[in-house]
């Protein structure tokens, strides 16, 4: 069977990393493997990964998700890629359906899931309040169903899945965008010039807690390196990612 490498930046997130993790191991049926991504972070978190016997490796200092990302992608093993933020909770049927969704067609290259909290066509109305109940709420949001499959323009990188054939083709995310944002509108986009589909799996939902690490930042230099990370692109590309969302 097909593995996934569900590959996981963290900095200074332990809580919510246990949290992810213990979701990925109660409700994932495809094969895994998990490989953490350490930015240099003081909480615990490396000696939390040497307890629970996970695959990671710990960086010396915050290099941004961009970067952890690309670190995560050369240790990897699978034939499907998975980059999953740290905050996320995931239930019943999540990556069955996702992989569904990728492999039904040749030209498919990145699929994501609905979620609570995410800019574009990927957010949508909670409803539930709490994380039980989500799980709940989960067995029916989750039903396999690919009249929900949504061909989009751009996908959101909190839950990212690619096939290894498309990060053979077009290559790992652009450090530029470093510490964070735009690199997924630059992925999603390079993989529609290279001739690839984006799809939302509709018949998949994910719990986000939202930007847990970029929170951490000022909020008026989080809102200086989105408007330069978006001047980089339209520089890079000479359109406005805006435009797909």
């Amino acid at each position: 069977m097909t593995l996934t490498s569900i590959i996981i930046p963290t900095y200074n997130g332990l809580s919510y990393l246990a949290d992810c993790i213990a979701s990925i191991r109660a409700y994932t049926t495809p094969p895994y493997e998990i490989v953490v991504v350490d930015n240099g972070s003081t909480d615990g978190t490396t000696d939390f990964c040497r307890r629970e016997s996970l695959r990671f490796v710990s960086l010396p200092d915050n290099r941004g998700f961009p970067a952890a990302c690309n670190t995560g992608l050369r240790l990897a093993s699978g034939d499907r890629l998975l980059l999953l933020n740290n905050d996320v909770i995931v239930s019943h049927r999540w990556l069955d359906n996702m992989a569904d969704c990728l492999d039904h067609a040749r030209d498919v290259g990145i699929v994501g899931p609905y979620t609570n909290y995410a800019s574009g066509k990927q957010r949508m109305i909670a409803p539930y309040e709490t994380i039980g109940q989500y799980h709940e709420m989960a067995i029916h949001l989750n039903a396999p169903n690919p009249y929900q499959w949504l061909q989009v323009d751009r996908l959101v990188g909190f839950c990212f899945l690619f096939k290894r054939e498309l990060y053979e083709r077009i290559g790992e995310l652009d450090e530029r965008f470093s510490p964070g944002h735009y690199e997924d509108d630059d992925y999603c986009y390079r993989a529609r010039l290279a001739g690839y589909r984006l799809m939302i799996a509709g018949d998949t939902v994910v719990h986000h807690h939202g930007s847990a690490s970029f929170f951490k930042q000022d909020e008026g230099r989080l809102a200086a390196l989105i408007d330069r990370n978006h001047r980089l692109f339209v520089e890079k590309w000479g359109v406005d990612p805006l435009a797909f969302v």
